[in-house]
């Protein structure tokens, strides 16, 4: 008798993996053609998204289908492996059940991967008037608005309201929002004043709030240094040490004296984790919204239950507060989780899971980057190069590593951008479900 979902009834172990991004994928991947359990992911949406280069969508760099690979792709390479397009609504860990907006199932092992969403720090207003960049959709409905208020600036006879269109304000100077101040500038500098030769892109402001005394503060304070020197040569205005305390009505307030006037404003500034309704009690670390679990990967206080990446809190040495909310922890727990449910799965002890910390990147544009890498540091084009072939590396997809490569090289040897279109024109009503 088949499950609600059309799964089929099995004997084996069926492991039930809640996300397809990093953790998701990664643990996927590693089980999916093993033989000994029955493998089940659930997404909401039917494709894994490349986070990192998100905001290359949003500035016109890349096409999402660039970023984005078929989690059916994945599961496919396996005879006992599905994936089933759902929202998860409630898991009951008494009856071992995973409760979604087209049926329920069961579950013998359950993986959390939910990853994190956008972070607003309990500020309504700004959480409904903010433009946000973590998901496909809400980068192409920024660069919809980007673009939209680039064609109203060119028309208007309003010098006040064509210095609103014209003005971009970027809050978090974490990774992604240096990364989009920096791809906004190369825009202004290289690309916008060809298409729109009657406008004076001189009026045209890129503005970076960060509330830190430094931009990219996980970063080394050398990284730090560098970057700013690069954006502030590329012409990026940066306030730091500046709370964001609203933004309504197109004015951005903030703890200090600054006001700025926007009608693109990015929130950057933080992410939290994605928890599911059902596991929650002393398993749940409210402050971060995330599951704290031991070092094999188990929520506390559930042996069947796991949970990896942005999700997963797990307190060691040198990591006091959980593993970084980026790629790598959750690429690396899912394959190590892959390895300790085949060790539970036929009686051997469980192996802690060690993180290996690969360094962090930054790229601030063209011949500009920054690595850190132990205790190496690099700034410029090396470092540049360096972005760029690791996240090649790690995009999911042999085409998709193709499409981007070329795109890149088109944009280098031309100074263009290939990807101005406003397909689908921009809503301000936010969808800010993401999983």
């Amino acid at each position: 008798m088949a499950l609600t979902l059309n799964i089929p009834d099995t004997t084996k172990p069926r492991v039930v993996i809640i996300g397809g991004g990093f953790g998701g994928v990664s643990i996927a991947k590693e089980l999916v053609t093993r033989k000994d359990f029955q493998i089940v992911l659930l997404d909401r949406q039917n494709y894994h998204t490349f986070q990192p280069l998100l905001y290359q969508v949003s500035t016109s760099s890349l096409e999402p289908e660039s970023i984005a690979y078929p989690l059916r792709k994945i599961v496919k390479k396996g005879k006992n492996t599905f994936f089933r397009m759902a929202e998860v609504s409630h898991v009951d860990t008494s009856k071992k059940e995973v409760a979604t907006n087209i049926g329920s199932i069961n579950y013998d092992y359950l993986v959390i991967a939910t990853g994190a969403r956008t972070n607003f720090f309990g500020n309504k207003t700004i959480e409904r008037n903010a433009m946000r960049m973590k998901s496909v959709p809400q980068a192409l409905k920024l660069r919809s608005l980007m673009l939209e208020n680039l064609e109203q600036a060119v028309i208007t006879p309003d010098p006040e309201l064509r210095k609103e269109l014209l003005n971009f304000v970027i809050v978090g100077a974490g990774p992604t929002g240096v990364e989009l101040a920096g791809g906004l500038a190369e825009l202004k500098a290289n690309v916008l004043p060809r298409d729109y030769p009657d406008m004076d892109f001189s009026e045209m402001e890129i503005h970076v709030i960060e509330s830190a005394n430094r931009i990219l503060p996980p970063m080394s304070p050398a990284a730090s240094k560098n970057a700013e020197k690069f954006l502030r040569k590329l012409g990026v205005h940066l306030h730091l040490n500046t709370f964001v305390t609203n933004y309504e009505n197109h004015l951005v307030e903030t703890n200090t004296d600054l006001k700025l006037r926007t009608a693109t404003f990015v929130w950057s500034a933080g992410v939290t984790g994605a928890p599911i309704e059902g596991i929650n009690g002393e398993a749940l670390i409210e402050r971060a919204n995330r599951y704290k679990v031991n070092e094999f990967n188990q929520v506390e206080g559930f042996k069947e239950v796991f949970a990896i990446g942005d999700i997963a809190l797990m307190q060691t040495d040198g990591y006091e507060r959980g593993h970084p909310m980026v790629a790598q922890p959750a690429i690396q727990q899912g394959k190590h989780l892959a390895k300790n449910l085949l060790a539970l799965h036929n009686g051997k002890p469980l192996q802690v899971f060690k993180y290996f910390d690969k360094g962090s990147m930054a790229t601030i544009g063209r011949n500009k980057a920054v690595v850190d890498i132990n205790k190496l540091r690099f700034g410029g084009f090396f470092a540049w190069f360096i972005w760029m072939f690791i996240h090649l590396i790690f995009l999911v997809g042999f085409r998709n590593k193709v499409v981007t490569l070329f795109n890149w090289v088109y944009n280098y040897i031309n100074f263009d951008k290939a990807s101005r279109l406003i397909i689908t024109p921009f809503k301000a009503k936010e969808d800010t479900n993401v999983v």
